[in-house]
């Protein structure tokens, strides 16, 4: 691994980085904007959304998806700039709405940690599917604070953090976009999982707030790389030209008064890695 670079500072809440048309795009919970930033360091503001957090992904067609935790929506980017309901979560769940993943079909999972965070009392939380016309339903539950996700590039299983359980999770896909076959990926031995990436080797990179590290693993729990960091990890994602540029999002963690207002100690850094993403776009 080369040294740490910063990419970008001062920001509030950084998370969801995904990598799209040679640009880091991710949220700032905090600022309650989505931003894109290449890498010379040159950021614009691709979209501003009242409630937090707000992860994002990308249909295939390349219109963003952003989580609308609080308002339990999911909002889609047009082409024009606007944003439009893709999909109501309401009914699913009465919490907010946390991390998502769109596979090859534009199925959308999106997660829910079950529970008021934090201090409130831990209840397992729910994985949600939201098709392309905009239907939405619970595909799985009984997850220890959902976060992360993946999907293998053949659309054939999807890779969930579960923080509170500190392992990984997996679950096959059925064409409907239905999960079944839920197993254990790698028990990460005390590790807490945060956001994650799939590499072009099938191991898994994933941000420990906690531990302030970033890891990387194969699947059954063996670790490949460590990252130590001076801050927490919250999310992490491969791309550049090669997408061996490894994405970093870090913070100090104060609890939820830096997830609004904060001492803009937020951080995006880069790094290279020794596999590629994959995976699309």
């Amino acid at each position: 691994m080369s040294e740490l670079q910063i990419l970008m500072s001062g920001l509030v809440f950084p998370e969801s980085p995904r990598w799209h048309n040679d640009r880091l795009w991710f949220s700032d919970w905090g600022a309650h904007e989505v931003i894109a930033v290449d890498l010379e360091g040159k950021s614009e503001v691709i979209a501003r959304v009242p409630s937090f957090p707000m992860c994002i992904d990308r249909l295939p067609d390349g219109r963003l998806l952003i989580v609308s935790a609080n308002d339990g929506l999911l909002l889609r980017r047009e082409p024009d700039g606007s944003l439009a309901t893709h999909a109501d979560l309401t009914g699913l769940a009465q919490h907010a709405w946390n991390d998502i993943v769109v596979d090859g079909r534009g199925n959308a999972y999106v997660n829910n940690i079950g529970f008021d965070f934090p201090g409130g009392e831990f209840v397992p939380g729910i994985l949600a599917l939201a098709t392309p016309e905009g239907s939405a339903r619970q595909v799985a539950e009984g997850v220890a604070f959902p976060n992360g996700m993946v999907v293998t590039p053949d659309n054939s299983t999807l890779i969930l953090a579960e923080s509170y359980g500190n392992r990984l999770t997996a679950f096959d896909i059925a064409p409907d976009g239905s999960l079944s076959n839920r197993r254990l990926w790698a028990d990460l031995q005390g590790g807490a999982p945060d956001g994650i990436c799939l590499d072009a080797e099938g191991a898994i990179w994933y941000g420990d707030v906690p531990n302030k590290r970033c890891v990387r693993v194969r699947e059954g729990g063996e670790v490949l790389q460590t990252i130590d960091l001076d801050r927490g990890c919250f999310a992490c994602t491969l791309g550049g030209a090669d997408k061996k540029t490894l994405f970093l999002t870090a913070n100090d963690w104060r609890g939820p008064a830096n997830m609004t207002e904060g001492a803009r100690t937020g951080q995006m850094l880069t790094a290279e890695a020794p596999a590629p993403g994959v995976g699309w776009p």
